[in-house]
């Protein structure tokens, strides 16, 4: 017969909320599904991110049908083309041969901030001759300062004096033209008045001999000729004086002439001076902005902002990795959202200076200290027409590297 404790020792225990000793213990934890719930977290993770990264049939056909995109409850979509993420993040991409930058698109010459003429000082706007997208030429009135009055008139009062120095001039030669004359007439006459003295000296000589005439009445004829002479001397003297050729009349006409040319020199500075109050247009091309209105003072920037848009270029950043590769004559394809069809044109000037990039996307991610180098695109004529209005576009550039001629 066996033993009842070792009988007891081999039943089955059941749970009953008992320990092994008897002794009441804590409740037993949940069975397998504690142990699967983070794996299933890790599964769902997995999937969606491998449906938005590869998109498997299933997943298009569910957006085909549900007409959803996948990212297209936010602002910036998950799922975009590769050249739009290079273009926000600004990266130039090398892919098949081609170098990716950002650009802008510019007139031939950049744009020309028109500043007003110096020595305007404090003027003001009198007049804003033009209006935006106007088509001038060199030298053209772009606008007019309030200084044109007061210009206007110190010319006046320099061309006044001017004709009163052409006149001093004129009295000048004429005075010494009628002085010569007279000086010619007295010196005829002196010399008549001697030849007659001298005759009757010659007269009176053989009648004194003969004792005709009284030694008296000759030394009298003697004494007027002498004087006749004399007088004819002085006249020869004062003549010589009034000769083109005399120290004396050649200083008065250089005085004259002297004072005439300085009020001409003063005309011209005046009329030079009337130029600071007209703003012109120092090469032909399109008025891109107006940045000042009538009665302010000329903004620090330029009044106006002026570029030559019958040609138009794009200035691409192209990071200096990547310079290497461009070459003059690539051939470059431009596209933005603003345009209708890409514009076409070719590399035409490469940067000798790496410098930091200026052109910069909104995203507040993206990189704003890379080092670039500036490459001048020139357009063709057709794309010059299409991004004529268009200054400061910025677009995406795709350079054919090592395509050129």
């Amino acid at each position: 017969m066996s033993d009842p404790k070792n009988d007891a020792t081999k039943l089955p225990l059941t749970d009953n909320g008992l320990g092994a000793n008897g002794a009441a213990g804590k409740p037993a934890k949940g069975g397998l599904g504690w142990k699967l719930f983070p794996l299933l977290l890790v599964t769902f993770f997995a999937g969606g991110v491998a449906g938005l990264y590869f998109q498997p049939p299933g997943m298009k056909a569910f957006f085909g049908l549900t007409g959803l995109e996948p990212g297209g409850g936010t602002d910036t979509p998950i799922a975009v083309a590769m050249a739009q993420v290079q273009a926000q993040e600004q990266v130039a991409v090398v892919s098949e041969g081609d170098i990716f930058a950002l650009g802008r698109v510019l007139p031939d010459g950049d744009v020309l901030a028109v500043a007003t003429p110096f020595g305007a000082s404090d003027a003001r706007l009198q007049a804003i001759e033009v209006r935006e997208g106007d088509s001038v030429q060199r030298g053209d009135v772009l606008a007019v300062l309030d200084n044109k009055s007061q210009l206007d008139n110190a010319l006046a009062t320099a061309e006044a004096n001017l004709r009163v120095k052409e006149a001093a001039l004129l009295q000048t030669q004429e005075t010494i033209r009628a002085s010569r004359a007279e000086a010619q007439a007295n010196l005829e006459r002196a010399i008549a008045t001697a030849d007659q003295a001298q005759s009757e000296l010659d007269r009176l000589a053989p009648l004194a001999e003969r004792g005709v005439a009284t030694q008296a009445a000759l030394d009298t004829a003697a004494a007027r000729a002498d004087e006749a002479k004399r007088d004819v001397e002085r006249n020869r003297a004062t003549l010589s004086r009034y000769k083109a050729t005399s120290g004396a009349v050649q200083a008065d006409i250089a005085v004259a002439e002297a004072n005439l040319e300085a009020a001409r020199v003063d005309v011209q500075r005046a009329r030079s001076d009337t130029e600071r109050a007209l703003v012109r247009a120092p090469i032909d091309g399109m008025v891109l902005k107006v940045n000042s209105q009538i009665g302010e003072k000329p903004a620090t920037g330029g009044i106006i902002e002026l570029g030559d848009t019958r040609q138009m270029m794009v200035e691409a950043e192209v990071y200096q990795t990547m310079i290497g590769r461009v070459a003059i004559g690539d051939p470059v394809t431009v596209t933005a959202e603003a345009l209708d069809g890409p514009l076409t044109g070719v590399v035409s000037a490469i940067g000798l200076e790496i410098g930091r990039q200026s052109i910069t996307s909104d995203d507040p991610a993206a990189n704003t200290d890379a080092r670039v180098v500036d490459v001048i695109v020139r357009l063709d004529a057709a794309s010059s027409e299409k991004a004529k209005r268009l200054t400061n576009l910025e677009t995406i550039v795709r350079i054919d590297a090592g395509r050129g001629e």
